[in-house]
């Protein structure tokens, strides 16, 4: 059976979308806490605010959804996808105004075309959507955490950032490499159970 990606209006959903929009308010906030820019302070923590609560709503969709059995295909696909860009999107405008190193922000862009890559071709050739795993959950959490903290640093404490870091770095390298074998092997038992569907591309039921 194929798998289907509709859209539906599930309230993990709508949570969902809500934190796709809040995105580029907290972005533009983010922005105004440039130094020496008016109201600097109080655009930081209407900032900070706004990442708290796309953070708590994506916990808080999450668990609904395996709650009262709201999990959707499109939602499997939907819900990282808006994680990936909450904290690229909160990295990049952090880039902007000085506050984290660049290499933390190559390393997450890297880090998530990566994974879509991967999970477009996992999708495409196993017709199998990737689940997150306790490792990717860490190191989810451990980002979000590590971008937190930049909302309290100040210019002589900025240095900081390349240590803080270091931990989600090392855990997402390992949660790659974790879902790039688990593929590997999982793409290696349908050839061999089911070599001709494998190879051309057909769902395996």
């Amino acid at each position: 059976m194929k798998t289907k990606l509709k859209l539906e209006w599930t309230i993990p959903n709508i949570l969902t979308t809500i934190r796709l929009l809040a995105i580029p308010v907290m972005a533009i906030f983010i922005f105004r806490m440039r130094q020496g820019q008016e109201h600097e302070e109080l655009s930081a923590t209407v900032a900070f605010v706004f990442f708290v609560a796309i953070w708590l709503t994506d916990l808080a969709d999450g668990y609904i959804a395996r709650k009262y059995d709201m999990v959707s295909e499109f939602g499997k696909i939907y819900d990282p996808f808006v994680d990936k860009l909450f904290q690229f999107t909160t990295a990049f405008m952090m880039l902007l105004i000085g506050r984290i190193p660049l290499w933390v922000v190559m390393f997450i862009l890297v880090k998530e075309i990566v994974m879509i890559l991967g999970g477009a071709f996992v999708l495409q050739q196993m017709k199998l959507v990737v689940m997150a795993k306790w490792y990717g959950k860490a190191s989810t959490v451990l980002f979000v955490m590590a971008l937190a903290s930049l909302f309290f640093l100040t210019k002589d404490t900025l240095y900081y950032a390349h240590f803080i870091f270091i931990p989600p770095v090392l855990m997402a390298t390992f949660s790659t490499v974790r879902y790039a074998m688990n593929a590997i092997v999982k793409f290696n038992e349908m050839n061999e159970d089911n070599p001709e569907d494998v190879s051309s591309g057909q769902n395996i039921s």
